[in-house]
């Protein structure tokens, strides 16, 4: 077994590098702070330290052991943050959001935390499988996704279902006005704003255009929904898109929903996993979902 105090000792020595210097900051002499760090080599097999002048220099294998005690001491000071939060209320919420999900939406999911003085929100972006991994590993107690995970042995995700958008044509008014045409003619007359091809709405929408007999014009294909915002503002052709991502433009008068696409949806998830203790804003917030 490793011995973990004797692994602390060593951690301390090398962030500080002097071995004086650590003993003093510890209240432990010197000799018995070599002892520890001596035993531990001799457990490892590897020296961790070399000598040069007055300096303590990590090995190869010292810098490999010093990289895997920065990670298991920052593991034991998050287990001790997490069990202190859990006996009092805990206050803060780590959410985890596709960087393609709509910036309107996410909004409305956490409005009922948004202003609260005794909540912090803590927001990270990123890609659906990194951001379950960070669930999975407890670094994240909620994300936010467009697509519900599967769940077995190896994925013990929960997928809340919080609300099903339609999907629309979206454009501004000055080329709205330009035809005036049924939705075949519209899709095949005028240059279109598409989310990329791996994306639930883009399958759907490829799928619509087939059975109509359509080759639609695509003027830009965009993974991003803000991005598609920005295009379809500028007037570089209609959007595809859910209206609430653009719910402030439409409200404005800046963009109009030109018409809805049928049988074509996005639906947003919550995506948690079973904890031991979990977070108490979790709960409320899937509660007040969106309808």
């Amino acid at each position: 077994m490793l011995n973990y105090g004797h692994l602390r000792y060593f951690w301390a020595v090398a962030h500080d590098g002097n071995l004086t210097r650590t003993a003093a900051r510890l209240n432990v002499t010197q000799s018995a702070l070599s002892v520890q760090i001596r035993s531990l080599e001799a457990r490892l097999g590897h020296a961790l330290f070399e000598r040069r002048g007055r300096r303590l220099v990590l090995t190869e294998a010292g810098r490999i052991a010093l990289d895997h005690a920065d990670a298991i001491f920052a593991a034991g000071d998050e287990l001790l943050a997490t069990l202190r939060q859990s006996s009092a209320q805990r206050q803060a919420l780590r959410v985890g959001a596709m960087a393609t999900l709509s910036r309107n939406f996410q909004m409305a999911f956490l409005r009922p935390l948004l202003g609260r003085s005794d909540v912090e929100l803590i927001l990270h972006a990123g890609r659906p499988g990194e951001l379950l991994r960070a669930l999975a590993g407890l670094g994240l107690d909620i994300v936010l996704v467009n697509q519900a995970p599967p769940r077995d042995a190896l994925n013990p995700f929960i997928a809340h279902r919080l609300a099903e958008q339609p999907v629309s044509l979206v454009g501004t008014p000055a080329r709205v006005a330009q035809i005036d045409a049924d939705l075949p003619r519209r899709l095949a007359m005028q240059p279109l704003i598409l989310p990329t091809a791996d994306s639930g709405i883009r399958i759907g929408f490829d799928a619509l255009t087939h059975s109509l007999g359509i080759r639609p014009q695509i003027a830009a294909e965009v993974e991003d929904m803000a991005m598609m915002r920005l295009l379809a503002r500028d007037d570089v052709g209609l959007a595809v898109l859910p209206p609430i991502v653009v719910t402030d433009e439409i409200a404005a008068g800046v963009l109009v929903e030109v018409a809805r696409l049928p049988s074509i949806t996005e639906t947003f998830f919550a995506v948690t996993v079973d904890r031991r203790f979990p977070n108490p804003l979790v709960q409320p917030l899937l509660a007040g979902s969106i309808a």
